[in-house]
């Protein structure tokens, strides 16, 4: 079976999880512990950043490289069509995604639980213990202030990411107006990629990420609750309600369940 080594909340992990449930292929979700079950990592792979696919022995790194791999080695349900100019527009469109809404989201995502205690403590995932739970919605909201300034992540920095986030979500509106998906009549790459990708600006209505059940639909002030951007995650949700596999109970078997949680061996 497939095994993705994952972050449960990394929206490029999210990408491939989507990916993998269009494409009707069995996978395990393994969660890299952070700091030594990424050490682990780079010594498998060679590189600490997940998503990370192994397929038999093989390690593929990056969910471009991760689309691409399942798409010539497992073909049915093809991700990148084959017509010239449209295979060019997904290619292209995977790209702005992965640099515009994945890196955006993040400082979006930031500066809402950097403000709103419960929101933060929501996003833990439904198994940790509550003496967690509690020490982070604890932590002061000048403390995160601080932390993001050590990434770059100052004020400046956080409403220019809102601001063009804005202004993709009007795009995306815009192009899904009167198209059930970004490119041609199928869905590609490209869909997968952008509804992937925004799961850090309004989480899915499903129960698809292992997440409390209050924060479902919920996400970051001005973007998720805006009636502008309406469309666009109506459009994200149905894709989901169409090819997402939803949580089940681990005692079922073939289907995905929450992430088993270890330290890489």
């Amino acid at each position: 079976m497939l095994e993705l080594y994952q972050f449960e909340l990394s929206q490029y992990s999210e990408k491939v999880r989507l990916i993998l449930d269009y494409k009707g292929l069995e996978y395990r979700k393994i969660e890299v512990t952070p700091g030594i079950g990424q050490v682990e990592l780079f010594r498998l792979t060679g590189q600490r950043q997940v998503p990370v696919l192994k397929d038999g022995n093989r390690y593929i790194v990056d969910s471009t490289e991760i689309a691409k791999y399942l798409d010539l080695n497992y073909p049915d349900r093809p991700l990148i069509p084959t017509d010239p100019k449209q295979r060019g527009l997904c290619l292209m469109m995977e790209e702005w995604a992965d640099e515009s809404i994945g890196i955006k989201g993040r400082k979006a995502l930031f500066s809402a639980i950097s403000q709103d205690q419960f929101f933060r403590k929501s996003l833990l995932p439904t198994s940790t213990p509550d003496v967690l739970k509690t020490l982070v919605e604890g932590v002061p909201n000048d403390v995160l202030k601080v932390l993001g300034l050590g990434v770059g992540y100052n004020p400046d920095t956080i409403r220019n990411a809102i601001a063009d986030l804005k202004q993709d979500l009007e795009a995306l509106t815009l192009l899904l107006a009167e198209s059930p998906y970004l490119v041609g009549d199928e869905p590609t790459l490209a869909d997968f990629a952008v509804a992937g990708l925004s799961i850090l600006l309004k989480f899915p209505d499903g129960a698809y990420l292992d997440l409390p059940q209050t924060i479902r639909g919920k996400g970051v002030p001005g973007l998720a609750d805006n009636p502008v951007y309406a469309p666009f995650f109506a459009w994200r949700d149905r894709l989901y309600a169409q090819f997402r596999r939803p949580l089940i109970s681990s005692t079922t078997t073939g289907s995905p369940s929450a992430p088993t949680s270890i330290q890489i061996e």
